[in-house]
């Protein structure tokens, strides 16, 4: 997996349009110890580098390791499988994750309390990502 640094979480953002993606999946992983890790899987689109072509759907894999707190909460009358808005922040030494909408306004920056209010957000001290390739089908 890719560890993204503090100074790298824009240009991450950047690279790929979370909002309209898919949230597939939710994963806590259990270490040794007290060792947490959760894992959200999405799919999500590339940015547009060529404006004649249509960006390629790509899914991904990131990791919140160390996860310090995480909240997931569904309220049955509201679907989550559409991301409304994704943002990443690093605040005290903690990576901060979510996939909810938090009613920021456009280039406004999410704080600790922003992200806490979330109803899907982990908080971990290293953030890591991968790409994971389609499987091929046997012929």
């Amino acid at each position: 997996m890719n560890r993204l640094q503090p100074h790298e979480v824009t240009k991450f953002l950047r690279s790929h349009r979370f909002v309209g993606g898919q949230l597939r999946a939710v994963r806590i992983v259990h270490g040794r110890g007290r060792e947490v890790a959760v894992e959200f899987r999405v799919r999500v689109r590339e940015s547009i580098t060529d404006l004649g072509a249509e960006p390629k759907h790509v899914s991904l894999i990131i990791r919140v390791s160390g996860a310090d707190e995480f909240r997931f909460q569904m309220r049955p009358q509201q679907p989550k499988l559409k991301i409304t808005d994704a943002r990443i922040g690093y605040h005290n030494g903690l990576f901060y994750v979510t996939f909810d909408s938090i009613g920021l306004e456009a280039g406004e920056t999410a704080q600790v309390f922003d992200f806490r209010s979330s109803e899907v957000y982990a908080a971990g001290r290293e953030l890591f990502w991968k790409r994971v390739e389609p499987q091929k089908q046997a012929e």
